[in-house]
């Protein structure tokens, strides 16, 4: 593995204990612990509420659920885990690895991607399901492969390139629907989510603004995901 990627390895786990561990300080008044009572936690001594403290930040970074995402510019399929925070879970955090089929290239491509996603509202319908009428968010995906980059090689005039090949930033509105497993007939999940993405990147943008003749076809995409929920 290249330094550069195990970098882009290290930046993401970093990212990920940050959100999680915020979330855990920031949840943690607003919803009663599961496991250890308030007049439990009154009897423990210092180093008894360290350990505790210790063990649940750990528990945070065990991923909620898995995704599985089509197209949305990180591949054909990516999928991965994720973690849900916030007073409502409205917050998620996804770590996606994706694949591109070979097609004019030699080989296939394998994508990483960050996400961040939140959720404004989630709706009641009958029965089992819900809705979430908007979800929004951003992601940041790259591509590995020797003859992706960063910054502009020394073999072309400076400036010829401008943008980053290796490196995408995206933006994302859309919605998803929500199926809650019946309790007696949970064996892996307790609910599953169905979603679809438009997305737009930091290029298309750009071209977009450039080119006055451009129809949002050419610079919006749309992509489809199952969300699988551990807990």
């Amino acid at each position: 593995m290249k330094s550069s990627h195990f970098k882009i390895y290290l930046t993401l786990l970093f990212c990920i204990a940050s959100f999680t561990q915020y979330a855990s300080g920031s949840t943690q008044h607003s919803q009663p612990s599961d496991s250890v009572s308030d007049t439990t936690t009154d009897r423990l001594t210092p180093f008894e509420r360290r350990q505790l403290k210790y063990r649940q930040r750990w528990d945070n970074l065990i991923p909620k659920y898995t995704k599985a995402q089509f197209a949305g510019g990180m591949g054909l399929i990516s999928v991965g885990p994720g973690w849900e925070y916030g007073k409502n879970r409205q917050w998620e955090t996804d770590l996606l690895f994706g694949i591109i089929p070979k097609h004019s290239s030699k080989k296939a491509r394998v994508t990483m991607t960050l996400k961040q996603n939140f959720t404004l509202w989630n709706l009641p319908l009958k029965g089992n399901f819900s809705v979430d009428p908007l979800s929004t968010g951003i992601y940041v995906n790259t591509v590995f492969g020797g003859e992706f980059w960063n910054r502009n090689p020394d073999k072309y005039p400076k400036g010829y390139y401008w943008f980053s090949t290796r490196m995408r930033i995206h933006a994302f509105v859309g919605q998803r629907l929500r199926f809650t497993i019946p309790s007696e007939r949970r064996r892996y999940s307790t609910y599953i989510t169905a979603f679809y993405e438009l997305s737009t990147c930091d290029l298309y943008i750009i071209q977009a603004v450039r080119n006055s003749y451009l129809k949002p076809k050419d610079y919006l995409r749309l992509s489809f995901g199952l969300k699988f929920n551990f807990f």
